[in-house]
């Protein structure tokens, strides 16, 4: 099985294209599914080879290792690792290594949908106006929280960006989503201005590192390298604490402002759709929510017994 999960892997990266993002959490996942099977009693396990057969697995061992999993973690995270069991043993059939999947007939647990975190606009601005721009890595700070909300982009897709994907005169930006799917996305003028502020200072280090080249990333870290996922939640943590917002929030609660603030304006769905990059617009109208503050404004000003 160890070998077939490298396989499948190698298939996802080189075929499928799959992000580095997504590969780590299939290897991860498959990886906690092979080590439940091994401790198994034997059941799904191979003397000759010192491993998990995958002809032994069926879908009471896919249900079991679901149940194992059930108590710790939330029903999107048991979709994910079935999601994920689902690719594999589907690509095993599709190489005539398994004559059907076992995971065909295991359904999805049923998914709680909470409503998007979100922070009301003079939040948003609070925000905004926290880092010290004066300073190169505050104008970094600065630039990519511009670039978040304008643009509501994942932040995968942020810390992915280069020289080059920033257009300043047509004021789009160029992102790669899920699966490297390429999206063009419209980009504000304050984010374009918090851009143009930030990269001269950016050219700055990279220069002093001699690691100015062609292709470079457009948010860097101290040490001229690319801007990880997790850095940029750990620097919007340091901004929140510091504009006195006393929750949590993560980057992707920009991307939810964002959308929610357009559809509060009055955007149509199907444009916040192709924004976002949603492949379904089921996922999108989860932005149709509103405050009731704002359910009551529209009632009082349209319906005709309101007043």
């Amino acid at each position: 099985m160890k070998k077939l999960i490298e396989k499948f892997l190698e298939h996802l990266r080189v075929e499928r294209n799959m992000s580095a993002n997504t590969l780590r959490g299939y290897a991860a996942d498959l990886a906690q599914f092979r080590k439940f099977l091994l401790s198994g009693e034997g059941l799904y396990t191979d003397e000759k080879i010192g491993d998990v057969a995958v002809e032994k697995i069926d879908h009471l061992a896919i249900r079991a290792y679901l149940s194992h999993l059930y108590r710790d973690l939330k029903k999107s995270s048991l979709a994910r690792k079935l999601a994920a069991q689902r690719s594999f043993f589907k690509y095993l059939a599709g190489e005539g290594i398994l004559s059907r999947s076992p995971a065909e007939i295991v359904f999805t647990p049923k998914q709680d949908r909470p409503l998007p975190t979100f922070l009301p606009v003079d939040e948003v601005f609070s925000l905004l106006a926290t880092p010290d721009k004066s300073t190169t890595w505050g104008a970094r700070d600065l630039a990519f929280l511009e670039v978040l909300y304008s643009c509501g982009i994942r932040v995968s897709e942020l810390v992915g960006l280069s020289d080059g994907d920033a257009d300043f005169p047509l004021g789009i930006l160029k992102v790669y989503g899920k699966g490297r799917k390429e999206r063009i996305v419209p980009i504000g003028e304050k984010a374009l201005k918090a851009l143009g502020e930030y990269l001269p200072l950016r050219d700055q280090v990279l220069a002093r590192r001699g690691l100015m080249k062609p292709g470079a990333p457009l948010f860097i870290n101290t040490r001229g390298g690319r801007l990880t996922v997790r850095s940029v939640a750990r620097i919007l943590h340091k901004h929140i604490l510091r504009c006195g917002l006393l929750r949590k929030v993560s980057p992707h609660a920009l991307r939810h402002s964002f959308a929610t603030h357009l559809l509060d304006a009055g955007a149509d769905l199907r444009a916040i759709q192709e924004m976002l990059g949603h492949v379904s617009l089921s996922t999108t109208q989860r932005y149709t929510h509103v405050s009731v503050d704002k359910l009551m404004e529209v009632y009082d000003r349209a319906h005709p017994r309101a007043k």
